[in-house]
């Protein structure tokens, strides 16, 4: 993601006030009830993020982002799936830098798929920058997701996708240096004729922040952000899953581009985007697990869809 000076070009939209009204948030039948019972595992996700961040700085074409791809695989392996790498040369400003997505696939009753999604390398910069919410969050969560769905029943198959590549490596553009690993995606199953397998893809991002603050990304897929909103308001997540709007560039644009319905979950309002001070003390495995049960719950939902 790009810089805090380019902030106010990454968030175009302003904040919009009240949009309860215009999306009808409320509870309904259809949304999970609320429960203690959730399965998601915040202190292991909160382990998982410690073991990452240790690696340090984790920019795309590192030798820590090459240990952190390790035990992501390794831990994946644990949970009973079969990761798949996909290896690319990515153009950048910097020249061309090998780069390496993460799959794994949970199979369901159908061919059809819901993408749980986020990135896992680090922005690059001339200071030590451990990305602990930005990029270790996102990572340490869809471990976590992996292992907790494992008893899931849906009949869309669920993929686990980390991307490499999310950051800029010099300056962020949309088309041009940032998203290598999404865009990547996207091309290929382009080409394979498989991208319209994809019923829905939820990008995690940033959600480590002891203080979490979401907001409606605006750009996102309506129904499929109602879903995840409407759930986190009936598991009483008000304060966390907030009704003010925001447009942001991410990995899920490129999806939506091509016609893939999509939403992100990020908390852009975190003191310490892009700075030496995201490290592991700013973030929590409370705000971890909160992500984790809202999107668990929200899943026969959206899978039924």
């Amino acid at each position: 993601m790009k810089s805090k000076q380019k902030q106010v070009r990454r968030i175009i939209g302003v904040l919009l006030l009240g949009v309860v009204a215009v999306y009808g948030i409320q509870r309904s039948p259809a949304t999970p009830a609320p429960t203690s019972s959730q399965p998601f595992n915040g202190e292991r996700a909160f382990e998982d993020l410690r073991k990452i961040v240790a690696f340090g700085p984790r920019p795309a074409g590192s030798e820590a982002l090459e240990k952190t791809r390790g035990y992501i695989i390794a831990e994946l392996e644990k949970a009973g799936l079969k990761p798949q790498l996909d290896r690319f040369e990515a153009k950048t400003p910097r020249g061309v830098i090998k780069m390496v997505n993460i799959r794994a696939m949970r199979p369901g009753t159908k061919p059809t798929i819901i993408a749980l999604t986020g990135h896992y390398d680090t922005k690059r910069f001339d200071f030590r920058f451990d990305g602990a919410s930005d990029g270790g969050s996102s990572a340490a969560w869809l471990l976590e997701m992996a292992r907790v769905t494992s008893n899931v029943k849906l009949e869309n198959s669920l993929e686990f996708i980390f991307f490499d590549g999310e950051e800029a490596v010099v300056e962020w553009d949309l088309a041009k240096d940032s998203v290598y690993g999404s865009r990547y995606d996207v091309e290929r199953r382009s080409k394979a004729g498989e991208l319209k397998l994809i019923k829905a893809l939820i990008l995690v991002d940033m959600i480590g922040d002891r203080n979490l603050n979401i907001r409606r990304e605006s750009g996102s897929t309506a129904w499929l952000t109602n879903a995840i909103w409407n759930t986190a308001h009936t598991l009483g997540f008000n304060r966390e899953f907030l009704n003010e709007e925001v447009l942001i560039e991410d990995d899920h644009v490129p999806y939506l581009q091509a016609g893939v319905e999509a939403v992100d979950i990020i908390d852009l309002d975190y003191p310490h985007w892009h700075q030496p001070s995201d490290t592991l003390d700013k973030t929590s495995a409370r705000s971890l697990k909160i992500v984790g049960d809202v999107v668990y719950a929200a899943l026969p939902q959206i899978d039924k869809r």
